[in-house]
C-alpha cells in the first residue's frame, strides 16, 4: 500500500531539503531543526548565548548521518552575529567573547512528561548533557567555534521524524528568551494549531525559576503574556491561551495560534 504525503510532511521534508542543499545562504534564511525532545528540554541559555547556539544549530545539516567518531564543530563570526541580530560590531564582539566563557557551562535539562500512576504524579526522570564539549573564541578575530557534545548530536542530526523546524530569522530579533521557547514549543505542533503543556513541563522548557514555579501568577506574569505580546508584535502570530485547572489549581497552559499572513514579517 503506498502511504500518503501529508502537507506536514512534505513541508518538514522541504525544509530539511533546503538545509542540506544549500548551506551557504544568509544566516536568517537557514532553518533551525532539533528533535522534538530537545525542543521541549530546558536549554539554559541567557538571549545572547540562544542566538548564538540556534545560530550554530542552523549551519548543521540535519538530514546527514551521524559520524560518531567526529562530532561537528560550527563557526560563528562577530559579522554574522552582527548582521542577523540586529547589534553593532562592538556588541557582537563582547557577546561572543561573552559566550565562550559561558556556553561551555550551560547544560540542557531532557525530562519526561510529567505523568501519573495510580492518581498519584510520578517525578518525571531528568537527563542532563552539556551543549558542546569544547568551545574556541580567538580575542582580535571575531568568531567562536562550538564543538558539539556527542550524546546531544542525535538530537540535531539524522533526524526524519519527531523534529521541529523553523526559520532563524523567525526568532533571531526577539528580545526575550521566554519568547523564543514559546515560538519552539507552539511551532512543534503548527499542524494542529493548538498546544497543551502541563505547567510542570511547561515550566520546565522555560527555565523557570522555583519562585515562578510556586506561583502562577507570576508565570503568566513575567513569561506568559511578555512572551505572546512579543510574537504577536514582531512575528504577526495569533495566540489565544487559557489555563487548564483542577479545582482551583492549574494543572496545564493550553494555546491556540496561527500566523497572520498580513503582518508576519518573515
Amino acid at each position: 500500500m503506498a502511504i500518503r504525503t501529508t502537507k506536514k510532511d512534505a513541508d518538514a521534508q522541504k525544509a530539511l531539503q533546503y538545509v542540506a542543499n544549500d548551506p551557504k545562504r544568509t544566516p536568517g534564511e537557514r532553518w533551525i531543526t532539533m528533535s522534538n525532545a530537545l525542543t521541549r528540554a530546558g536549554h539554559g541559555l541567557t538571549l545572547a548565548e540562544k542566538r548564538i547556539v540556534m545560530m550554530a544549530v542552523s549551519k548543521i545539516d540535519s538530514t546527514k548521518p551521524i559520524n560518531p567518531t567526529e562530532p561537528p564543530r560550527t563557526k560563528i563570526t562577530a559579522a554574522e552575529y552582527a548582521a542577523e541580530c540586529g547589534v553593532d560590531m562592538n556588541t557582537a564582539y563582547d557577546q561572543l567573547q561573552s559566550a565562550a566563557k559561558h556556553i561551555y557551562s550551560r547544560s540542557v535539562m531532557f525530562y519526561e512528561p510529567a505523568h501519573k500512576r495510580n492518581g498519584q504524579p510520578i517525578t518525571p526522570g531528568r537527563t542532563v548533557m552539556r551543549w558542546v564539549g569544547q568551545i574556541e573564541y580567538h580575542q582580535g578575530e571575531g568568531w567562536v567555534e562550538l564543538h558539539w557534545w556527542p550524546a546531544l548530536i542525535k538530537h540535531l542530526m539524522g533526524l526524519k521524524r519527531q523534529f521541529t523546524s523553523y526559520q532563524l530569522q523567525q526568532a533571531s530579533a526577539l528580545r526575550s528568551v521566554y519568547s523564543w521557547r514559546l515560538l519552539e514549543l507552539l511551532t512543534r505542533f503548527e499542524s494542529t494549531g493548538w498546544a497543551e503543556y502541563t505547567i510542570e513541563d511547561f515550566a520546565a522548557s522555560m527555565d523557570a525559576t522555583d519562585k515562578q514555579r510556586s506561583d502562577f501568577a507570576a508565570i503568566r506574569r513575567k513569561i506568559i503574556e511578555p512572551a505572546i505580546k512579543e510574537l504577536q508584535d514582531k512575528d504577526g502570530w495569533l495566540i489565544s491561551w487559557q489555563p487548564v485547572k483542577a479545582g482551583r489549581k492549574v494543572k496545564a497552559l493550553r494555546f491556540e495560534f496561527s500566523r497572520n499572513p498580513q503582518t508576519s514579517l518573515f
